[in-house]
This record gives C-alpha cells, sequence and structure tokens, in this order.
C-alpha cells in the first residue's frame, strides 16, 4: 500500500442507492467526493430487492387484476409464464452488471474505488482492493457509512448446513422451487410468498405471531392473509420453527415446528429481520462498536463521535429501513455535509432545511401484495398510545366508482386518522388493488399537515380511486 493517502472533501462507504444520492449531492455542493463500493454500484435495491422483487410481483399483480374483469379474465386462467417473468427480472437487475450505475458515477464526476472500505480513525478509510492490494483515503471534511443491512438469521442449529435462502436467494432463483417454505410474516415475507406462489411454487408461510404486517393496520394483514388463502398458500400462523435440517446436498428440507409438527419442502426462505451492515467496516477504530446500529441526528450525522465528521444514512442507521428513505436521508446528508464544508447553515436553506424530519411520524411504505396496501403516518392505535385524541374514519374502497372499475368483486379498505385538536390527518392507509399510487397525496396531506377543511378543496377526479378521499372527508363529516 502506498502510504500517501488520496484526499477527497467526502468519502462515502457503500454505493447503493443511499450512497449514490448522498455523493450526487455532496459533488453538487462543490465537494470531491469518493464511493466505495465492495459488490456492485446501485447497491442491495437494483439487484437483489426493490427492483427485482417488483419485477416478480408486478406479473402476478396484473394476472390478479386481469382475472377480475369480465371479457379478460377467461383469457388468463393459465399460469404465469415462468421463465420469460424471471427473464424480465434479469433484464431489471442488468443481468447484476453496474455498468450504467457506474457511467452515472462519472457523469456526476464521482470517483470510485472498488474493494472492502474500513474506517482507520478518523477521516481515514482503508480499502482493500480485490487485486489484493490497498488504497488508503483521507477525507477533509466527512466520511459517510452507507452499507446498508444484510439478513438477519436466527441462532438455530445447523441452520448454515442447509443453506437456506434470504431475501437475496428469493429475488435472484433461477427458477421456481416445487414446495416453499417462508418463515416470516413482514413486508419480505409476503411479497415473496405472493411472487413465487404465482410462478409455481406451492408455499407455506410460517408466521410465529398471530398476525401479518404487524406495523401497519391490522385489517391490512387480515385482507392480505385472506387473498394469499385463496391464491393456494398453506399460511399458518403460531408456527414456530424449532429445527430446520436439509437430506443431504441439493436435497429436501425438513422443517420441525415447536409441538412436534413437521414440513417438508425444496427450499426454506427466512424473512425475519434485518442485521446492520456494519461488522467490519472499522468501527472500533473510531470508538464505536462493530456490528451495531449507527445513532444519528437529523443531519444524519452520527452523533458520540468527536469532531462531527462521521455520517450515516440509510437502513444502517436504524431510523426508516426503506430504500426511498434511505435516498432522502442521503440528499439530506449530503447536503449537510455541503453547507457544513461551505459555512452554510443546516436549518436554513433555500430548498428546506438539511434535516430529515420525514423519518419520525410521515414514512411512507407500499405492500406489493394482492391485494396492496399503502401506508403512511401513524396507525390508529400509534396515534392513541401517544396521547392524542383521534377519530378513525373508514371507508369501504369497493363503494367507489374508480375501484369498481378495476373489476368484479373488486376488495378494499381506506381510513385515515384525524388529530381532533390539530384538525389535521395522523396517518391514512388504503388495502386494495392499485391503492399504491394513491399513497403520495396521503403523504403530502400527512407532512404537509394540511388542515382537513382544506382537503375538500382537493377534488378528485371522476372517476378514479382517488375519489375515495371524498368519501373519506363525507364520512368524517357525517
Amino acid at each position: 500500500m502506498n502510504d500517501a493517502p488520496r484526499t477527497y472533501d467526502v468519502i462515502v462507504i457503500g454505493a447503493g442507492p443511499v450512497g449514490e444520492n448522498l455523493a450526487g449531492r455532496a459533488r453538487a455542493a462543490g465537494l470531491s467526493t469518493v464511493v466505495v463500493e465492495s459488490e456492485l454500484v446501485g447497491g442491495e435495491c437494483s439487484y437483489w430487492a426493490c427492483m427485482p422483487s417488483k419485477a416478480l410481483l408486478r406479473p402476478a399483480l396484473a394476472q390478479a387484476d386481469a382475472r377480475r374483469l369480465p371479457g379478460l379474465k377467461d383469457a388468463v386462467q393459465g399460469p404465469l409464464d415462468t421463465p420469460a417473468v424471471l427473464a424480465r427480472r434479469d433484464y431489471f437487475t442488468a443481468n447484476w452488471k453496474d455498468d450504467g450505475q457506474v457511467a452515472w458515477l462519472d457523469s456526476v464526476d464521482v470517483d470510485l474505488v472498488r474493494g472492502h472500505g474500513r474506517l482507520d480513525g478518523p477521516r481515514q478509510v482503508v480499502v482493500e482492493t480485490p487485486e489484493g492490494g490497498s488504497v488508503r483515503l483521507a477525507a477533509r471534511h466527512a466520511v459517510a457509512v452507507c452499507t446498508g443491512t444484510t439478513a438477519a438469521l436466527p441462532p438455530m442449529p445447523g441452520i448454515a448446513d442447509v443453506n437456506p435462502w434470504t431475501s437475496r436467494d428469493a429475488t435472484s432463483a433461477k427458477k421456481a422451487p416445487r414446495r416453499l417454505a417462508v418463515v416470516g410474516g413482514g413486508v419480505v415475507a409476503v411479497e415473496m410468498a405472493t411472487a413465487w406462489q404465482a410462478l409455481g411454487s406451492q408455499v407455506t408461510l410460517l408466521v410465529r405471531g398471530g398476525a401479518l404486517l404487524e406495523r401497519v393496520e391490522p385489517f391490512a394483514g387480515e385482507m392480505v392473509a385472506d387473498a394469499m388463502r385463496e391464491a393456494g398458500v398453506d399460511l399458518r400462523f403460531g408456527a414456530n420453527v424449532a429445527s430446520v435440517e436439509r437430506d443431504g446436498a441439493g436435497g429436501e428440507v425438513r422443517i420441525g415446528l415447536e409441538g412436534g409438527a413437521r414440513i417438508s419442502a425444496d427450499e426454506v426462505l427466512f424473512a425475519v429481520g434485518r442485521a446492520p451492515h456494519t461488522g467490519d467496516i472499522g468501527l472500533e477504530t473510531v470508538g464505536l462498536k462493530p456490528g451495531s446500529w449507527l445513532t444519528v441526528d437529523d443531519t444524519c450525522q452520527v452523533t458520540g463521535v468527536e469532531g462531527g465528521w462521521l455520517y450515516a444514512a440509510g437502513d444502517v442507521n436504524h431510523r426508516a429501513l426503506l430504500t426511498h428513505q434511505g435516498k432522502y436521508q442521503g440528499r439530506m446528508a449530503g447536503a449537510a455535509i455541503g453547507a457544513r464544508a461551505n459555512g452554510e447553515p443546516v436549518d436554513d436553506a433555500p430548498w428546506g432545511a438539511h434535516v430529515a424530519t420525514a423519518d419520525h411520524a410521515a414514512v411512507p411504505q407500499v405492500v406489493f401484495t394482492d391485494p396492496e396496501v399503502a401506508a403512511v403516518g401513524l396507525s390508529a392505535a400509534e396515534a392513541e398510545q401517544a396521547g392524542r385524541r383521534v377519530q378513525v374514519v373508514d371507508y369501504d374502497l369497493a363503494h367507489v366508482a374508480g375501484a369498481s372499475l378495476y373489476g368484479d368483486g373488486y376488495r378494499g379498505k381506506a381510513r385515515m386518522v384525524v388529530d381532533l385538536d390539530r384538525g389535521i390527518l395522523v396517518g391514512v392507509t388504503f388495502v386494495g388493488p392499485g391503492v399504491g399510487e394513491l399513497l403520495h397525496s396521503a403523504t403530502v396531506a400527512v407532512v404537509g399537515e394540511v388542515p382537513v377543511d382544506r382537503l375538500w378543496h382537493a377534488v378528485p377526479a371522476y372517476p378514479t380511486i382517488s375519489e375515495i378521499w371524498l368519501r373519506l372527508l363525507e364520512t368524517y363529516r357525517g
């Protein structure tokens, strides 16, 4: 290694969507910037999460929509063309090549160093390159950790010998297993169970608790569960996995449940949580614990590190484990770094303060199941637990003209949670086919704290599903 470091204003460890956005915003502020990446530029979202998973799910959801439409449903009763779906998935991942993302870095004049980056004291990063060498980098202003998370596996004896699927395997598999067991009840579990059931697998979904999607309104998980059963998923609640073993290399997987029941499958996916990808990035050299989440303030500056030079954006700071929130944090952090480097305030910028305030009470999320689940802000229970005086307003989406056009048997529900003392919305949830595109209007209403009385004058187009806003307001007024 050449002892003389390559010096930049900003070093970003991790070139996923978060790191890219942070680097781009820092560079736009006039700061020289380099990103370090050990895998593919574009990160988890581009190659193993958001994009491939939605490419797998979209045909399943389109087919479900088509089967509700007279005049079309008889033409789409056959199975999906699984090889064609997988080929389209491969297209969306660019066949796991990152040439296009590297070209974007070049276009904004951000340098790239490939290899495993580790902190080596304040403002210092050492990169072990694929060729076996190393590169030392030094930062004038900031180092940003954007390394994300990895799939967590339960501490179960012999689990490594089973070679279980994680989310990466579930989104990159080359064929549909005949039998797939999915362990978990959260977003990854229900989305991948939906996708692979539609692609030809017989899916058994093993949920430790008594509900799906426990972080959203209870009716959302109930409606998704009903639809998954109708699609053929073997859904089991209260199913605690006690053991797992594989019958030789490539053989079937045998899963033992507490109580003595056993299940056989060709593959098993564990979707039981995420862990911070910080175990081997040199945190101990700056007084932090390896493998820990990184606590940050609203500019994504890591607390407890002297000098204010270390930042952490995206999943790694555990504020909101969603790609769009991580990208938002990256933009805010990059702008804050630029403002501080240029001697400007971070809380009084022309385009708004460079602080990630949206991580607190207005986080939007879509679950791409059939039906879709779209939610932002607080659930009714969360609002009540926070001591707010609220009114919960529900409406059956099937009674909205625009929704009825989606086909026979449309099932959906909408809920808004109104803070009665302030006259604003603090949470909105939609469940039903096609509701994902409703979510941004709800996010604007919650983030903007738009008075309910003003929402009456935001007139929805007819006949669209967005007319649900009118129906919710009418129900609220009584």
